[in-house]
């Protein structure tokens, strides 16, 4: 009968290399709904995001910094 060994592996061996940031593309209509009912229902996972960046088209943008200039604040 043929001997078995046991092998001892350091952990860094079997660490599963770093995941790359996926990209993935959700029309806008479709992500804010959740968005505000999450932040109306006080979600702890979006605080979890808050920090995050996002990648919006440059009208979007624009169209944003000028109602961000024109709304009446609180």
């Amino acid at each position: 009968m043929a001997r078995r060994q046991l092998r001892v592996y350091p952990a860094t061996d079997f660490a599963a290399p770093p995941a790359a940031a996926a990209d993935v593309s959700v029309r806008l209509g479709e992500l804010l709904p959740l968005i505000a009912m999450a932040q109306r229902q006080h979600f702890a996972w979006l605080r979890d995001f808050l920090d995050d960046e996002v990648r919006i088209t440059a009208d979007l943008y624009e169209v944003i910094q000028a109602f961000r200039a024109c709304r009446p604040s609180a």
